[in-house]
Formats: structure tokens, C-alpha cells, sequence
């Protein structure tokens, strides 16, 4: 138990650390709206945007997540000659893929339905940020509540 709070506890402040980094770096090179011409950032987002308004790449990525998910299903309940210990973790995967799926869905209805009320971005990550975090939530008080996890 102390080993997990100890790896969690380093793990959070990699993620604080990293996040002062990131706003350092991104104050740093910040220039007033409309003072120069097509930046880097704003062709890298153009060309993301052309990309995800394809359907065929949604119906491809669609098609690996779920033929990933599947094939570690499968590997986690079949006899394919692997070892005992290797089954329970690849049904642990494919549980931590499902949630990471769910929890991604809640952020993003959460954000494009803040979005869509005419709020700015800013809004929209916090209302996708406080819906994960509930999601998160209330798996924490099932865990406390019924202990499915471990």
C-alpha cells in the first residue's frame, strides 16, 4: 500500500511539473491576436481539423479500438498458451481501455455541449474536466463501497 502512494504521489508531481513547464513554454511565445500571419500552431491545427472531419478515419479508428479491445479480450479469456499471470492482465487492460473510452466520451459531450451554448474553450474544458471528474468520483465510492477493483 505505501509502495502505491508513494508511485502516485511521484506520479502527480510529474504531471504538476509538467504542467508549470508547459504554461511557462506556452507564456513565453504568446503574441497578441491577429499580430502575425499563419503560425505554426494555427496550420498544425487546420491540417487535425481536416483530418478529423473525415468519416473514414473515424469509422478506421473506430475499427481498431474496437478490434484492439476484442483481441485483448480474447487474449485474456483464451487458452492461446500464455501464462496464468498474463490473462488477468490483459482483462485489466481492457477494462482501464473501456473506462478510458467512457471517460472520454463524458469529457468530450461535456465540452461540445458547453461549446455549443456559445461559451469559449476555457469553459468548455472545465465542464469536461469537472464531468470526468465525476465519473472518476463515483467509481472511487464503488471501489470504497463494494470493491470490485481489487
Amino acid at each position: 500500500m505505501v509502495s502505491l502512494t508513494l508511485l502516485s504521489t511521484a506520479l502527480m508531481g510529474l504531471l504538476v511539473v509538467a504542467t508549470f513547464v508547459a504554461v511557462a513554454q506556452i507564456g513565453g511565445k504568446r503574441t497578441a491576436p491577429g499580430a502575425g500571419s499563419t503560425s505554426r500552431y494555427d496550420a498544425i491545427v487546420g491540417t487535425l481539423s481536416d483530418i478529423a472531419q473525415k468519416p473514414v478515419v473515424w469509422a478506421v479508428a473506430f475499427i481498431a479500438i474496437a478490434v484492439g479491445i476484442g483481441a485483448t479480450a480474447l487474449l485474456a479469456v483464451g487458452n492461446f498458451g500464455l501464462p496464468e499471470g498474463f490473462s488477468g492482465s490483459f482483462l485489466t487492460l481492457a477494462y482501464v481501455a473501456v473506462g478510458l473510452l467512457v471517460t472520454g466520451f463524458v469529457f468530450l459531450g461535456a465540452y461540445f455541449s458547453t461549446r455549443g451554448r456559445g461559451l469559449g474553450n476555457a469553459h468548455g474544458v472545465a465542464a469536461g474536466t469537472f464531468a470526468s471528474g465525476l465519473v472518476f468520483l463515483v467509481l472511487i465510492a464503488a471501489e470504497l463501497l463494494v470493491g470490485f477493483l481489487g
